[in-house]
């Protein structure tokens, strides 16, 4: 059975963006507060349109905001004018870009603590449209990376 050509190309622009998004990106000018998620060895998995992705990281404590606020990757810029944190609990509300100027908003929120996060979701690929579910989890491994790890 081949699939429409609508449903095929929304599926290809879907697939990265939804994971993009889900590992968001550069936090927007507000800071999340850096006592609250610990540095470190992490692991994080996303789940987006039945796509699961886990990575690991070295995350150093400069750039821990940086990867709270919102996982970056080399596809997708964000920006979260919503970006609400405290109590164990985050919410982010923005849009993201890729290199060709297609743009996806976003919606996460979750609990977290200061070795872990949980954040649940959406992000709409077309305005108008259903968002479609996000997700992500992530751990801190260790303290300490490893001497090959890869950094965020």
């Amino acid at each position: 059975m081949t699939l429409p050509r609508f449903v095929l190309r929304t599926l290809a622009v879907a697939a990265p963006a939804v994971a993009g998004v889900v590992m968001l990106a550069a936090p927007s000018s507000a800071q999340a507060p850096t006592s609250e998620v610990l540095p470190g060895y992490w692991e994080y998995t996303t789940n987006a349109v039945g796509i699961r992705s886990t990575e690991q990281k070295c995350v150093r404590p400069s750039e821990i905001n940086r990867f709270f606020g919102g996982l970056s990757t080399r596809r997708w810029r964000c920006v979260y004018p919503t970006r609400e944190v405290g109590n164990g609990n985050a919410r982010f509300e923005g849009t993201c870009t890729d290199p060709r100027g297609r743009r996806v908003n976003v919606r996460l929120r979750g609990p977290y603590q200061a070795e872990s996060f949980r954040f649940s979701g959406g992000a709409q690929l077309a305005r108008g449209t259903p968002y479609l579910p996000a997700s992500i989890t992530a751990h801190r491994l260790s303290a300490v990376c490893p001497a090959n790890a890869e950094y965020f």
